[in-house]
């Protein structure tokens, strides 16, 4: 029913509309990911300052009418994430863990604990960039990556081979398979190593302040994994997890 919503938010991807507005993704506990106007946001005098930008965690008030764009009534700031934006690494993470969110959970279907998920990768940034010891690493988005697939029901089946069952002799990943494969199975895969293994079965298991590094040959089959996952499974494609030199 059209009318007022109240709920957190966080704010995902801020654009300029016409003369001083702004069109918002956001993605909420409840309501999934949702898009909404703040009219007049970008005048001087404008009631909401600047708590409408990429990654800030808000209690915000909307009203949703006849169409599909709700409009911003309130906004209070839950965590502004100040940290965060002063470090280049961190504000690219931020953004990268942002996106992937919003292209996986793009429907209005309720996902509290991806949104759960976002804000805890949102606070460890904010944290480790205050420290000086921003979490920008290729590690740290794979991880995050991982418990996304895990929150879609897409995670990787790496117990057994997921062609057959065999528990052993596990050498490929296959993404059509949905997972790891053994030896006798391996046809369409490509290699695993038992690093990546690893890292994957960490990543799924603990959390995401506890992600450990891995060879960066092991960190290039992962994404190649995840890769595989999304493009068979959900039909998604997402930028690479972090920002690489050459």
């Amino acid at each position: 029913m059209p009318g007022p919503v109240k709920t957190e938010a966080v704010v995902l991807r801020s654009m300029r509309y016409g003369e001083a507005d702004r069109i918002l993704h956001l993605y909420t506990p409840h309501r999934g990911r949702v898009s909404a106007i703040a009219k007049g946001v970008r005048r001087a005098r404008s009631r909401f300052g600047g708590r409408l930008e990429p990654f800030f965690r808000l209690q915000i008030e909307l009203h949703e009418g006849r169409g599909e764009l709700l409009t911003v009534t309130g906004a209070h700031t839950v965590e502004g994430h100040a940290r965060l934006r002063s470090d280049a690494g961190a504000l690219d993470a931020a953004s990268r863990a942002c996106d992937a969110v919003g292209r996986l959970f793009e429907t209005s279907e309720p996902h509290p604990g991806v949104f759960n998920l976002l804000c805890r990768q949102l606070a460890l940034l904010d944290e480790q960039a205050g420290a000086g010891r921003p979490w920008t690493g290729w590690a740290g988005g794979l991880a995050f990556r991982m418990k996304l697939l895990l929150a879609a029901g897409l995670a990787p089946q790496l117990a057994a081979c997921a062609n057959c069952g065999e528990p052993e002799h596990l050498v490929g990943f296959s993404g059509a398979a949905g997972g790891v494969v053994c030896s006798a199975c391996e046809a369409g895969s490509f290699a695993l190593s038992e690093d990546a293994f690893r890292f994957m079965s960490h990543a799924l298991g603990r959390g995401l302040a506890e992600v450990h590094e891995a060879p960066e040959a092991a960190l290039g089959q992962v994404e190649r994994a995840i890769a595989a996952t999304l493009e068979h499974h959900a039909h998604v494609r997402l930028m690479p997890a972090a920002a690489r030199s050459a």
